[in-house]
């Protein structure tokens, strides 16, 4: 038996490093994602079983113990085996707060006490693998790293389980429900809602403008008055006009030559963002997208994804020489004009910056130098989605290196008995780094911002004719895309009124992490408090009924500043600014609090929350095994992480399946399985129910009109036997039903399980899932 073993993250990751070292460092052995999850409540005190409002925390900290689905059981008894003899254990999980946590949890739970070092890369082709092996550091000097893990993922269990307990046994007050709250997950529903509701509530203002052309020696031009304070009587903007029509008087003309240094570098939420926006993707999109790129089988060509820094170290300055050189022998980059030698910026405002990256556990998104070289050979096996974003990646990046944009900015004023008229145009003088994107144009550059301007003197005289008014109107605020979400998820301290607090949580990475922000959007998708519309994202009536009663209970909940602040005390462990303990202890406070004004004012509110249908709006039921055994096998396939919680969360799982095995997902079982409980009622139901109305040998019973139910129906006087569907009707059925779903007559199609005109409906109703 080896004396030496090493731990990587999942199995593609396993193979990669043994590509890269064989058995060099000792015997590979995968993990599978988290192999522990935190104990339940009521394994700690049996008390907590039963639902009451009261702070979870234990005396210390959660427990753990393994984890179930998948191969998780087999890849852990190898690895506790492996233990046993070895002297020296080398941790390669993912370079990031996740993978630290990953790896040694696995050393805490079996207590192994050897030597530990912990190897850091930040891209998986072989010779970045190697080069980390070989500059492998002892694990002790991540101690921060798997201590910020630790109090996040403690603080999360504690804050969202005492919260969503209390939250349900105070408001719901005995309905079939339950009011979930997450530390992450609320304020990110709040933030959707508060947005819903003022495009909802706004009031558009109709305001006027004033347009003329001025006519000069050296030619025409448009000017406008646009004054701050708005023009709101149309009489008003019309006596303007006339003043100005005729208006003779100097021109004040301004030339300055400005420049412009490249946009920053892209990390995860940025990418999500433009990808977003340009093409439609939703979150977990980019990330699967550049997850593939980063380690898919023969790709390898990015750094890893899950970046929260736009800066890279100054210890990559020697690499730049070689990945502009790679990335211009293709067509598609060849064309840009980096100059020789490229341009390199230090410090905040260029992209190498070593202070900008304290705390970070890895830099901004880049192409891999060590695999640029074979993009020639790379590009034929990416798809297309992986082609656009290797560009976006790739163009950042050489943008980055090249000149500033240099242009000549030229603003033009002239005075209208005390109203100012004015216009404004940029000339480009020199592209530089624009020249990386050169169907890019700025909104500045746009409408009357982008006209060429004559070559006007400073106090040329001109003459105002041509006055209109414009009839203008304001606009409400833009509804959220997932890729905008996530910024603001990012920049949560828009959200808080205190301007100090503001600067200082600034410098915080908002709300969540770059590697779950997906996952939060998923999950609120996948419980029906948002959907998607288009490509903006809304809440759904139950997402705003929850918002409306947890903001009414306390504010906070659903306050993305109160969360921003704790997200800056977990991540200050990371610098020695925090200790565990003490970001645990406050989060814990909070709670309590939270948990204090809940009970104080539960009797005065009325609980609003809808009851959700059955495995969708409604209280989160387990995955099946099949559900399970699918997700793992779609994630091994895939090289994916499941997403965290799954193996007890069937919405998760659903999401997961929907996002990945589109199509697939309402139809995947592993092996023919008994039928549930569910079922068996269904068939009951279904086997009672007369057949007539439905065979091919009888007559057609004619439909009967579905609408809203009124009193008799409510009441149960409609007999369920014989309640017939009118047209395509909505169902919910749960994952793992498919075939009495079939069996009843229900149909699936692309957005959901329905029951087509004609079908008796008395058998779903009684299985509650109509």
């Amino acid at each position: 038996m080896t004396d030496q073993i090493v731990i990587t993250e999942k199995t593609s990751q396993a193979k990669d490093v043994r590509a890269a070292v064989g058995q060099r460092y000792g015997t590979v052995l995968p993990a599978e994602g988290h192999l522990f999850d935190l104990v339940e409540p009521e394994e700690v005190v049996p008390a907590w079983k039963r639902w009451s409002a009261v702070l979870l925390r234990p005396d210390g900290l959660y427990g753990t113990k393994p984890a179930s689905g998948g191969n998780k059981t087999a890849k852990l008894k190898a690895i506790k085996a492996a233990l046993k003899g070895a002297r020296c254990v080398w941790l390669a999980t993912d370079c990031d707060r996740e993978g630290q946590l990953i790896g040694q949890e696995i050393l805490e739970h079996l207590k192994y006490r050897g030597r530990v070092m912990r190897v850091i890369f930040t891209a998986q082709d072989p010779q970045t693998i190697r080069a980390a092996f070989a500059g492998a550091r002892p694990n002790a000097e991540y101690a921060r790293l798997y201590a910020a893990a630790v109090a996040r993922r403690q603080a999360d269990q504690i804050y969202n389980l005492s919260l969503t307990r209390t939250a349900t046994v105070t408001l719901a007050r005995g309905a079939r429900t339950v009011i979930g709250v997450g530390r992450v997950k609320t304020p990110t529903l709040a933030i959707v809602c508060r947005r819903e509701l003022e495009i909802r509530n706004f009031v558009p203002q109709t305001y006027f403008e004033v347009v003329v052309t001025a006519e000069a020696a050296a030619g025409r031009l448009r000017m406008r008055h646009a004054p701050k304070e708005r023009i709101l009587k149309r009489e008003d903007a019309e006596a303007i006009a006339a003043m100005a029509e005729g208006h003779e008087g100097p021109l004040a003309v301004k030339v300055e030559d400005k420049r412009q240094g490249p946009p920053r570098l892209h990390d995860l939420p940025s990418l999500q963002k433009l990808c977003g926006s340009r093409f439609g993707w939703s979150a977990a999109r980019t990330l699967e997208v550049a997850q593939q790129l980063y380690d898919g089988e023969g790709k390898k060509i990015i750094t890893y994804p899950r970046a929260e820094t736009r800066f890279l170290p100054e210890s990559l300055i020697p690499d730049v020489p070689r990945i502009v050189a790679g990335l211009r022998v293709g067509r598609a980059f060849g064309a840009i004009p980096v100059p020789v030698p490229p341009v390199i910026r230090r410090g905040s405002s260029g992209a190498f910056h070593d202070k900008g990256l304290a705390g970070a556990s890895h830099h901004a998104v880049i192409p891999n130098v060590n695999t640029v070289d074979t993009l020639r050979e790379v590009w034929p096996r990416l798809s297309a989605d992986e082609r656009k974003l290797f560009d976006v990646i790739a163009r950042s990046y050489l943008a980055a290196m090249m000149p500033d944009f240099r242009y000549r900015q030229t603003t033009v004023t002239t005075d209208v008995r005390g109203h100012l008229f004015r216009a404004a145009g940029r000339q480009p003088i020199e592209l530089g780094w624009r020249a990386a994107f050169p169907d890019w144009q700025p909104a500045e550059e746009k409408g009357e911002d982008a006209q060429l301007l004559p070559a006007l003197r400073d106090r040329e005289a001109a003459r105002l004719q041509e006055a209109t008014v414009e009839n203008k109107e304001t606009r409400p605020p833009p509804r959220y895309n997932e890729g905008t979400l996530i910024e603001a998820m990012q920049n949560a301290w828009r959200f808080v009124a205190d301007e100090a607090l503001q600067e200082r949580l600034k410098e915080a990475k908002g709300i969540g992490t770059p590697a779950t922000r997906a996952e939060i959007i998923r999950g609120l998708k996948a419980q029906d408090f948002l959907a998607i519309d288009g490509k903006h994202i809304v809440p759904t009536a139950r997402g705003l009924s929850l918002h409306a009663v947890l903001e009414r209970a306390d504010p906070a909940l659903v306050d993305p500043g109160v969360t921003a602040q704790m997200e800056r005390l977990l991540d200050e462990i990371l610098v020695g600014q925090q200790e565990m303990e003490g970001a645990i202890d406050t989060v814990c406070a909070q709670a309590s609090r939270i948990i204090e004004r809940l009970q104080d004012r539960s009797a005065s509110l009325e609980p609003m929350l809808p009851e959700g249908p059955a495995g969708r709006g409604g209280p989160d039921r387990p995955p099946t095994p099949a559900m399970k055994r699918f997700v793992d096998s779609l994630a091994r396939q895939k090289g994916l992480k499941p997403p965290r919680g799954y193996t007890s969360s069937g919405a998760l799982c659903r999401s997961f399946l929907d996002q990945h095995a589109p199509g697939k997902a309402a139809t995947a079982t592993a092996r023919p399985e008994e039928p549930g409980p569910m079922e068996r009622a269904a068939l009951s139901a279904r086997t009672r129910a007369p057949a007539k109305g439905r065979g091919a040998a009888g007559p057609r019973r004619p439909a009967r009109k579905t609408g809203r139910a009124g009193p008799a129906a409510e009441a149960g006087a409609a007999d369920p036997a014989t309640e017939i569907a009118g047209g395509d009707t909505p169902l919910n059925i749960p994952f793992g039903n498919k075939e009495a779903a079939l069996r009843m007559g229900a149909r699936y199609r692309p957005g959901g399980w329905y029951a087509p005109a004609g079908v008796e409906l008395g058998c779903f109703r009684k299985c509650g899932w109509l």
